[in-house]
Formats: C-alpha cells, sequence, structure tokens
C-alpha cells in the first residue's frame, strides 16, 4: 500500500451540514469507519479530495429496539451489533452475520452505513496501483475492458457486505438524507445490479439509518457465510435466511444473498414454498431456485460455479436448520 494522498477532513455535527459539505466538492465522499475506503485510497482507488466525517453527527449512532421495531442508526458499529442481546433474539440473522464481519479490530469501527454502502470488490479491482497498471485497469475504475467477461459492456465486480441478505430478509428500509431533505426506501432500493455503480444514490446523498418493522412471531431467522478463512475474508456466498414453521409445515419463508452478484438479492418464488413440509422436495427446489438466480463470475480466486453450488447448500442446510430437522 501507498501511503494516503492529501486531502481536506471536513467534520460536520448535524446530517445536514454533512450533505451540503458533500454537494460543495466534487467527488467529496462521506467517511464512516474507514475500513474500506483507506485502504482502497491507499491502493490508488480514487482521490476524493474531501472527506466528511460522518462520526460526530449527532443521533447517528443511535440503536433503538422496541414493540414497534427497530431503528439502526447507519454509524452504529459492526461490534455492537453483534454484541446485541435483544436483537439476538428477534433478529438473529442480523446479529449473525455482523460477527462474521472481518476481525475484531474492523468491527470496533466499521459501521451499518459503511457495510451496506461496501464497494464491490473484484480479483482484478482490488489490487494495488502498479499491478492494476502492470495488468490494464479494468472497466470498474480508469479502464475500458471487464477482465471477468472481456466482450461485454459491463461490470462484474460483486457486492460482498455481510449486512444487506440479513436485514433484506426482515424487510427492511432505509432513510437517506440528501439535498432536497430524507427519503425512505426499502432496502433493495438501495442497490443496482452493476459493479461499476451498484448504489441508487443521488450526489450527496447519505444513508443514515436502517428501520425494520416488528418480527413476525415465532419466526427464526440465520446467516452463513463461505469464505477462504474462518474471519477477516469477505464471503465468496453469504446466505440469509427467515422461516416460521416447522418442519410439517413452512408458513413463511425468506431467503437472501451475497457475495455472488453485483448487488444483495432475495430469492425470488419462496410463496411457492409456504405450506409445504421441509423434505427433500423442498430442499432440492430451493437448492435450484439459489443455482439459477445467483450469477457468480470469476471475480475471486475460487470458481465460480463452486460459489454457485456454495450458496445452494448453504441456503438448504439453513432452511433445515430452522426447520427443526438438521441432523
Amino acid at each position: 500500500m501507498e501511503r494516503l494522498p492529501d486531502f481536506t477532513l471536513q467534520r460536520p455535527t448535524t446530517l445536514a451540514q454533512a450533505v451540503s459539505l458533500l454537494a460543495q466538492t466534487e467527488g467529496a465522499r462521506a467517511l464512516a469507519g474507514g475500513t474500506d475506503l483507506v485502504p482502497n485510497r491507499r491502493d490508488g482507488i480514487g482521490a476524493p479530495p474531501v472527506l466528511v466525517d460522518l462520526s460526530g453527527i449527532a443521533g447517528f449512532a443511535a440503536l433503538d429496539v422496541d414493540d414497534a421495531g427497530v431503528r439502526i442508526g447507519a454509524g452504529v458499529t459492526i461490534a455492537r451489533l453483534a454484541s446485541h442481546a435483544r436483537l439476538a433474539r428477534s433478529h438473529r440473522a442480523i446479529v449473525e452475520a455482523a460477527a462474521t464481519i472481518a476481525g475484531p479490530g474492523h468491527r470496533s469501527v466499521a459501521t451499518v452505513g459503511g457495510n451496506l454502502c461496501l464497494d464491490t470488490r473484484c480479483v482484478y479491482y482490488n489490487q494495488s496501483e502498479w499491478w492494476r497498471r502492470s495488468n490494464g485497469y479494468c472497466l470498474k475504475h480508469r479502464g475500458d475492458v471487464c477482465h471477468v467477461a472481456p466482450t461485454g459492456e459491463r461490470c462484474h465486480a460483486a457486492f460482498m457486505g455481510d449486512l444487506a441478505p440479513a436485514l433484506l430478509v426482515f424487510g427492511a428500509s432505509v432513510e437517506i438524507a440528501g439535498p432536497n431533505g430524507t427519503r425512505e426506501a426499502r432496502l433493495d432500493q438501495l442497490y443496482r445490479d452493476d459493479g461499476r455503480a451498484h448504489l441508487a444514490l443521488e450526489p450527496a446523498e447519505i444513508l443514515a439509518a436502517v428501520r425494520l418493522p416488528a418480527p413476525q412471531a415465532g419466526a427464526r431467522s440465520g446467516y452463513r457465510k463461505a469464505r477462504p478463512r474462518g474471519a477477516i475474508d469477505f464471503p465468496l456466498a453469504g446466505v440469509a435466511v427467515r422461516y416460521a414453521g416447522d418442519a410439517r409445515r413452512i408458513d413463511a419463508l425468506d431467503i437472501a444473498l451475497t457475495g455472488t452478484n453485483s448487488q444483495p438479492f432475495r430469492v425470488a418464488g419462496s410463496a411457492a414454498w409456504v405450506g409445504r413440509p421441509v423434505d427433500d422436495a423442498v430442499l432440492a427446489e430451493i437448492g435450484k431456485a439459489v443455482q439459477k438466480q445467483v450469477a457468480p463470475m470469476r471475480t475471486t480466486l475460487v470458481a465460480a460455479n463452486w460459489r454457485r453450488q456454495v450458496a445452494s447448500v448453504h441456503a438448504q442446510r439453513l432452511v433445515r436448520e430452522l426447520a427443526g430437522t438438521a441432523p
């Protein structure tokens, strides 16, 4: 890694001030924990002239849980989320996902907003400046060819944030602050299936908070991911499941994935499994649905088809576990 390029650091105390500062300078970036942004800058990926530090904004790290639902400020640290006892009872997949992110040191400063807005990743992109220069820049940064799919016209870098699928299965929405005020959107509307521009945020907009409705009574959830090592690494495939019912009958089922596509997504077609038992036939259908809807490419050092298969297996195993039929 190289030394950080020169920049100006701004420290607003309100969201309105932060939005104004981002709007004033082209290329300015918001800074929270910096666990992804700072290493990328050291590797020569982007050189924003202004960084707007969000850590001093009042209420940005508030976390409120009550019977009506949950509001998680974007500045809440991953460590705090991972250790939240009440959330572990009502929204276990979220706590489990948080606990898998990076290492303890990272989790103590990394934030919910940062993980949700994580840059997409690719083996041809997340390299040092000299490596990228020597091998030819890619479509995502300074080049005009995607080395994953050279004959195509899109970037296939994958989104690898762990929290998004766990939040998606609970029907999360997000609060977004911008020059025109604050708007609310479904979490899935935050993302686009485009490795170069995967966030649907307008210039100077900031992800301010995540909202969750009250959990369904009796529902259980979990998160599992495949990665090269048991800690630190990003998911090669991550699966979140929310399940209501028992082994004899599925009352509700939501499955969401990360690490395989340029955006996190919920598996379509889960309504077809409601009312059925968790048997081999249903599990086979779930596995096939996952395999069909994930789109892993050669963006990591492992084979794309392996990531497809492991996503399918994790989804089936997690459904069995939550239904109480795991051996």
